[in-house]
């Protein structure tokens, strides 16, 4: 992208909506994305950040009034400079408090949108990190109003949910601008974390006033994670700031400009990639989706629910992840088809063998959270269906070959039978012998493919009539010999015929030895994805585990005993999902469908 576009549009009449030019240019980013995100309020240089982290000097507008210049969230996407198979994504917000805007609730949606869509939220403000920067930071108090994490209370459970945030948030930097204190506390130097870490500090006790302080910092410890503070000096004279697009760095304070270069080089190596809980990363594609998902659910009045944009991404994602599966199995297949038709079923089976391992590669690497594995089983059926047409081609190629060359090797034989040539003492057994010198001729040829022997058989009952004539016709034979020959003829019909039902069934055994295969595979395949998805869980619990002992901490020092045995039982619980080791095998029995692939599969497995 050269240049930034709006992603989320904020109207005058205060609704919001997605740009789709936006989100059509985010379909196009494959690669993971990190998303990086600004908020704070208008006019505090967010902005001049943004274009930093693009490598630009300028891109988001800056202005250099006292007037908003960026409404609604504007998004850039941009190579990531230190992980090449990864995009950068950008997100410029409007700024808070703006006097002008007719509805102030639009701020808080802003903001919730910036928390969903970002792996890393930097918050830029003014100053210092003092209590009137905590009330300006009100927004962070309202995201329990704002956001949920369940989809819907079950069983009348309508407890806060707000402690699973940390699993969806971001990591969280604070930007302090026209910093003009000393980093000192007690008469020591701090570092700028260790700034913000007692600027978090919580204050002991009860009181209405004590627990205003507390609420931004309880929301910023329990909500978010990786807190990271950057302070800077004012960056230029207040001439050169109203026209900083145009000021060359060198103009700017140097201590200024060393900290803006800290500030990128810490955000390229250290902000995640945007992840859905259990671990799944997110692409462009994903990332639009999911901001059409959130959108749509603030324009329609009801809260959004990160499950129910999990749940409607899995099916999206899912839905693609089979049909990129298939289109797999078909262009290899469809590659495969020069070597149509096979000699053998057991060429053919060995190819589509191949081909489903490559699409079950795809599917197992583009799905995620399949619940019920539904679409495992959508693409295993879609696979079989594939799989009947390219051998009904494979046959059919078969056929039209073996086909073209008994009509060439048949040829003079057809010319003789119509001039008469076998209708003589002793035509018969010329005939029998040029038919036998032709099937000789037809079996030795290379490249006829699977269908050989049935389509031999058709042409020589086609023949029957034809011969049954010239043995009757020909006075040279006994009656007892005529007799003899066509009992010889029927024989060795029937002989053919038993080849061919011989044939036919040990097809049909490969096939069904070639399903097992396919499905043990998929099951291994299957085994493996879920192990993974586990793994990721029980390392995103241990990850939640440690953040919560920090926070108990947190409570301890301050004497909550209350959130800190909240904390306790959140603690213990998450400890117990990390003990449990179920059975793959027996999930996967327990959810297999009752259809034809699904009896089957349990057939295989058991």
């Amino acid at each position: 992208m050269e240049r930034p576009v709006c992603l989320i549009e904020n109207h005058e009449d205060g609704t919001i909506q997605v740009n789709q030019a936006a989100l059509k240019i985010l379909s196009g980013f494959t690669k993971k994305v990190v998303v990086v995100a600004i908020v704070g309020k208008y006019r505090t240089g967010k902005s001049y950040l943004m274009n930093k982290l693009a490598g630009q000097k300028n891109g988001f507008s800056l202005g250099s009034t006292v007037q908003s210049m960026t409404k609604g969230i504007w998004m850039w996407c941009v190579p990531h400079p230190v992980t090449p198979d990864h995009t950068l994504v950008l997100l410029d917000t409007e700024g808070l408090g703006d006097v002008e805007k007719g509805n102030s609730q639009n701020d808080s949606w802003i903001f919730a949108l910036a928390v969903l869509l970002s792996s890393t939220l930097v918050y830029n403000s003014m100053g210092t990190i003092d209590q009137q920067a905590m009330e300006q930071l009100h927004y962070v108090t309202e995201l329990t109003e704002k956001i949920k994490v369940k989809s819907s209370e079950q069983d009348g459970d309508f407890s806060d949910d707000s402690s699973e945030f940390k699993r969806f948030f971001p990591s969280f930097i604070w930007c302090v601008r026209d910093f003009t204190l000393q980093l000192q506390l007690n008469g020591k130097e701090i570092t700028q974390d260790e700034y913000l870490r007692n600027a978090l500090k919580l204050r002991p006790g009860l009181s209405p006033q004590v627990r205003n302080y507390n609420l931004p910092r309880e929301c910023l410890l329990h909500y978010f994670h990786s807190h990271k503070c950057f302070v800077f000096d004012r960056p230029a004279s207040k001439t050169d700031l109203q026209n900083l697009d145009n000021v060359v760095e060198s103009q700017l304070d140097p201590a200024f400009v060393q900290q803006t270069r800290k500030f990128c080089k810490y955000v390229f190596e250290n902000s995640p990639v945007k992840t859905l809980s259990g671990g799944y990363t997110m692409t462009g594609r994903g990332l639009g989706d999911v901001a059409v998902s959130y959108v749509e659910s603030i324009r329609s009045g009801s809260i959004p629910s990160m499950e129910n944009a999990v749940v409607a991404l899995a099916k999206i994602e899912n839905s693609r992840a089979v049909e990129d599966a298939v289109s797999k199995y078909e262009e290899m297949m469809t590659q495969y088809g020069s070597k149509f038709p096979t000699e053998t079923h057991e060429e053919f089976l060995s190819l589509d063998k191949e081909c489903y391992a490559e699409a079950l590669k795809v599917f197992m690497k583009l799905s995620f959270k399949d619940e019920n594995q539904e679409y495992q089983f959508k693409l295993g059926e879609q696979l079989q269906h594939k799989k009947a047409a390219y051998q009904q081609k494979n046959e059919e190629t078969s056929e039209r070959r073996c086909r073209v060359l008994l009509q060439e090797l048949s040829a003079g034989l057809e010319n003789r039978i119509k001039e008469g040539k076998f209708s003589v003492p002793g035509g018969y057994k010329m005939f029998l012998a040029e038919k036998k010198s032709l099937e000789a001729d037809y079996l030795k040829a290379k490249g006829k493919g699977v269908k050989s022997l049935e389509v031999l058989q058709e042409f020589l009952k086609e023949k029957e009539n034809v011969e049954s004539t010239i043995l009757i016709a020909d006075k040279s034979l006994e009656e007892k010999e005529k007799k003899l020959a066509e009992q010889r003829s029927q024989a060795e019909a029937a002989a053919r015929d038993k080849e061919i039902l011989e044939k036919a069934n040990v097809e049909l055994q490969k096939n069904l030895e070639n399903e097992q295969e396919s499905y043990k595979m998929h099951v291994e395949m299957l085994q493996k994805k879920m192990s993974e998805e586990s793994e990721k869980m029980k390392k995103e619990n241990e990850w939640l585990i440690q953040e919560k002992l920090q926070e108990q901490q947190e409570m301890l020092s301050a004497g909550f005993k209350k959130q800190c045995d909240m904390l306790e039982e959140e603690i213990k619980h998450l400890r117990e999902q990390n003990k449990k080791s179920p059975s793959l095998l027996g999930e996967i029995l327990d959810i297999l469908p009752g259809g034809a692939f699904g009896k089957f599969l349990k057939k295989v497995l058991l």
